[in-house]
């Protein structure tokens, strides 16, 4: 793969959604720039930067940020790799969205640090000489670096910088793979609303609970007089609730201050924001996530998250791609499906269901054979639109 060699002005002077940055590879040497990084990127970006959320859960919308704020988290970020002492970024993250602006582009200026931005998943990895560098990931990047263990293993230390939804099982065979010594992620939770609200990082074992960024804030739900959200905020649904109303097992919605808060174009910036997520306080600055609102079912009175679904269902089922989506039903209220798109030249009869559905303690209401599953860079479901090819009723599934 040919690298576009880009001057940090070069690179700057196009729009973060402009294929000649998305569509790609190109290399920036931040390192090598006669100007400071933090005045150039002030002093080229515009007042206000337009993101647009990925329409994994409805329609794609447009949240604005202003240029200091994303500066601002841009080094919030480099600060939480910074002390690995990293030579230099690699990223497959389009910085069409929040997070791959930041990562891909203003993480490297705040650090100085050369940067390869590669388009693709697939293909060799860039031939740098650095070997102390900083990965930015989604849920592909740990199936794309086990397949290049050589290249890993070439490194003094890697840091994988993660954005995506819930980690694949595949985070923690790499992690294996490359060892303690030489891997470490640096999970990052956060939205396009609200920008980045926690992190945390790990070398092995399981993942520690969340810590919030210094400048966020928990909003205890005594407190929220008025969310900022859309009219139906996360958690009045009784999603991931008790009949009651009270949250399962000590979860609340995840809702908080920030002063990066986006905003709507001809609106002001919100007081505070709730995620679509739903977690379990430990403290005032810390907690464990227990899944996206939009993720988390009731199916017969058992809840369950579709994301914890899609991993176990992965580690069974010998597919090109899968996904469990929520659907309506007029008995119990509340089910799912599940999509799967076959390898070439393998039926669905060729799927260990039975054994899939065992493991996860739920069938599907269907299972529908589909062509493609539509996916945001971060690896997130889009809107569903997609008409199935191929249907297992119900009384096929339960075979």
């Amino acid at each position: 793969m040919d690298y576009a060699e880009l001057s940090p002005a070069e690179l700057l002077s196009l729009e973060f959604t402009a294929p000649a940055m998305t569509d790609r590879a190109w290399q920036v040497r931040w390192d090598l720039a006669d100007r400071d990084p933090g005045e150039l990127v002030l002093g080229t970006l515009p007042p206000t930067i337009d993101f647009h959320t990925s329409g994994s859960t409805g329609p794609s919308r447009c949240w604005r940020r202003l240029r200091e704020n994303v500066w601002l988290e841009a080094g919030m970020l480099a600060e939480l790799i910074e002390p690995e002492k990293p030579e230099a970024v690699v990223s497959c993250v389009p910085p069409t969205h929040l997070y791959g602006a930041l990562a891909s582009v203003l993480i490297p200026a705040h650090l100085r640090l050369p940067v390869w931005y590669k388009p693709t998943f697939y293909g060799v990895m860039p031939p740098i000489e650095q070997r102390r560098v900083v990965v930015v990931a989604t849920p592909w990047i740990f199936t794309l670096l086990l397949q290049h263990m050589k290249w890993v293993r070439e490194m003094e230390h890697i840091t994988v910088l993660y954005g995506g939804a819930m980690l694949p099982a595949t985070a923690g065979e790499f992690l294996a793979e490359a060892g303690p010594d030489r891997a470490l992620i640096v999970e990052v939770l956060g939205s396009t609303e609200a920008g980045g609200i926690a992190t945390r990082r790990w070398r092995e074992g399981e993942p520690p609970p969340w810590t919030l960024f210094r400048d966020v804030s928990f909003v205890e739900p005594e407190s929220r007089p008025e969310l900022a959200s859309d009219p139906e905020p996360a958690g009045t649904n009784g999603e991931g609730q008790n009949g009651d109303g009270s949250p399962d097992d000590g979860e609340i919605p995840l809702v908080i201050r920030s002063p990066r808060l986006a905003f709507r174009p001809d609106e002001r910036p919100p007081p505070l924001w709730e995620a679509d997520d739903h977690v379990q306080p430990l403290d005032e600055r810390t907690f464990r996530f227990a899944g996206r609102r939009t993720r988390l079912v009731k199916v017969n009175g058992r809840r369950i998250n579709l994301d914890e679904v899609e991993h176990a269902l992965r580690a069974v089922l010998d597919c090109e791609d899968l996904a469990v989506v929520p659907v309506a039903d007029r008995m119990i209220g509340e089910h799912v499906d599940l999509l799967v798109v076959l390898k070439p030249g393998t039926e669905l009869a060729d799927l260990d269901l039975s054994t899939a559905f065992d493991r996860i303690g739920v069938r599907p209401k269907r299972v529908h054979e589909v062509p493609r599953i539509e996916r945001s860079a971060l690896g997130k479901v889009r809107h569903l639109q997609t008409s199935p090819t191929t249907e297992a009723t119900e009384a096929e599934v339960a075979k």
